[in-house]
């Protein structure tokens, strides 16, 4: 950067780092900042950046160096960086690795063992009454023993007390399956390659990519290369169609290799998808389906949707660190702050592509994104005023205000294939009505779903109006406009899920549209502020409008 330009970021000592958006280098600074900081507050002239351990370490595991970082941090300051937060960045850096978990041979054996480069290291952390069970002997003054079927839990507690380990320990070869992609008439993009590489390389972990970028492609990439049976597993049964008729698509497996483990069937095949729902369905106190990860000798698992990983996963998953785990994702922002359970239990990222570097390639389309503002009557601001904490949200979100402004959104965009897409059923219930349109909810059949969006996709209807059932995993690749009328409170992960159900690239190359209808002068104001930080970290800037301006 010129000597004479100010840069666009202000790096402080306490670890948040300034950027000017509208500066002309803020979009380089994003993208050199992106792998190790994380936004935390995204206004229209000065966005907020955090860097914490965690961002450090994923940006370490994915490849990235300390200088690296101090480059990008220092090539983009406005003014000089503190050289202590530099040594902190860089020292934190370097805590990742110190501890390994390999295999040894110990009295003619292959076992666990962790072992360590900083002697310090390992006799601080053997002093810790939560890592002394998951031991056992000390071989020598850098390797100690680790029990076999701690291997998840002691990498846990480990990034609990700032010392991640590196797991070097290798995986079980699984049973093996012949699995090819079948490339007639398409081909990997490149990002899509780098990704799987990437995975491959370090054995296990996680790959994020916008919604529309092909991230089962990268799924199915993954399981060429392992060539083993293969158990993926996605967030509904919807989804787990989706992830076969692309199998089927795109590789040389056929219907007989890929059995569906839902709450309508139950088949367990060579490739198998099944659902988090009915992993962690229980009956008296107990998973009946848990057996499923055991009834075949899996040589790779896949975790759609990764950020939605409920918690009995999570805990199941501590116990197959012996095979390679791949999770998919357009976010690693999770809203019960477990990002920490992901890194250590599936594995660090392994690779990231900007959203707006992919649009830039074609692969996605731009979006326009826009927050309608309505404002509530005089005696509905009484009756807001005057409803309990815990009921304001859904009555700013629910405000009959909104259908008026919807109605004018769809019309404007009447014949464009159309989402809207709320949290609440009485009031997509009633949107239905006003707009002719049919509704799809958690209620609605499997089978009626994927007629619906069957329909949808081929042009035969072009509005529908969506619960949160239609957040993941739907491929809907022509719908170019989404009405967002009330979402999961602040859920950022969720506003990122529904801006991807319009970033499908268009055959006519359009732009996509993304609406949010907000209360203002509400907790629904406050909320959508909170949704947005995600997709301003990707670049995506929000119009905000009166929706009297709609004409």
């Amino acid at each position: 950067m010129p000597n004479d330009v100010p840069g666009p970021l202000i790096v402080q000592s306490d670890k948040t780092v300034l950027l000017e958006v509208d500066h002309p280098l803020a979009r380089d600074a994003r993208a050199a900042i992106a792998p190790f900081a994380e936004l935390e507050r995204a206004p229209e002239h000065i966005h907020t950046y955090r860097v914490t351990p965690l961002g450090l370490w994923n940006a370490r595991a994915a490849g990235h160096d300390a200088e690296q970082v101090v480059d990008a941090l220092v090539r983009y300051s406005r003014y000089p960086v503190p050289n202590a937060l530099l040594i902190d960045l860089a020292e934190t850096m370097d805590r990742y690795g110190r501890l390994t978990l390999r295999k040894q041979e110990v009295a003619g054996e292959q076992r666990l063992v962790l072992a360590t480069t900083d002697r310090a290291v390992l006799t601080e952390v053997l002093r810790n009454k939560k890592i002394q069970p998951l031991v056992g002997d000390r071989l020598d003054d850098d390797t100690v023993l680790v029990h076999a079927s701690e291997r998840g839990n002691i990498k846990q507690q480990l990034i609990k007390l700032g010392w991640p380990a590196e797991d070097e320990a290798g995986y079980v070869d699984g049973e093996a399956h012949p699995i090819e992609l079948d490339t007639d008439g398409w081909s990997m993009r490149d990002y899509q390659q780098h990704a799987v590489d990437g995975f491959w390389h370090g054995g296990s972990g996680v790959v994020v990519l916008p919604c529309g970028a092909g991230k089962t492609l990268v799924g199915a990439g993954a399981m060429a290369k392992s060539r083993t049976t293969t158990l993926i597993l996605v967030t509904n049964t919807v989804s787990a169609r989706q992830w076969k008729d692309e199998l089927l698509r795109r590789t040389t497996l056929t219907e007989d290799e890929i059995g569906e483990y839902s709450g309508a069937h139950k088949e367990i095949r060579p490739v198998t998808i099944a659902t988090y729902q009915v992993l962690t369905l229980k009956r008296k106190g107990v998973h009946p389906h848990l057996e499923l990860l055991d009834a075949r000798d899996w040589g790779l698992i896949v975790y759609d949707e990764v950020h939605l990983l409920p918690a009995p996963i999570f805990r199941m998953t501590a116990d197959l660190q012996a095979r390679r785990r791949l999770g998919l994702t357009a976010t690693l922002v999770r809203e019960d702050g477990r990002e920490e359970d992901v890194f250590s239990l599936i594995g660090p990222k392994r690779f990231d592509a900007p959203w707006k570097e992919i649009e830039a390639q074609g692969y996605i389309a731009p979006a326009d994104c826009v927050e309608v503002r309505v404002s509530l009557t005089e005696s509905e601001r009484l009756a807001y005023a005057s409803t309990e904490p815990d009921e304001r949200y859904r009555f700013a979100s629910c405000a009959p205000v909104k259908d008026g402004v919807v109605e004018k959104l769809v019309a404007k965009h009447r014949g464009e294939p159309t989402l809207v897409i709320g949290q609440y059923l009485d009031q997509l219930t009633s949107l239905a009505g006003c707009l002719d349109a049919d509704l799809i909810t958690g209620e609605t059949s499997v089978a009626v779903r994927q007629k619906l969006f069957q329909q949808f996709r081929e042009g035969e209807i072009s509005l529908l109006v969506v619960s949160k059932v239609a957040n993941f995993s739907i491929d809907l690749p022509e719908a170019s406009v989404a009405i967002q009328v009330s979402g999961t409170f602040g859920s950022r992960q969720e506003e990122a899920q529904r801006l991807g159900r319009v970033l499908r690239p268009k055959g006519d190359g359009r732009t996509a549209h993304f609406y949010t209808v907000v209360t203002r002068d509400t907790v629904d104001a406050d909320f959508a502020a909170h949704r947005q930080r995600f997709l301003a970290e990707q670049g995506y800037a929000y119009r905000i409008t009166d929706a009297e301006d709609l004409g």
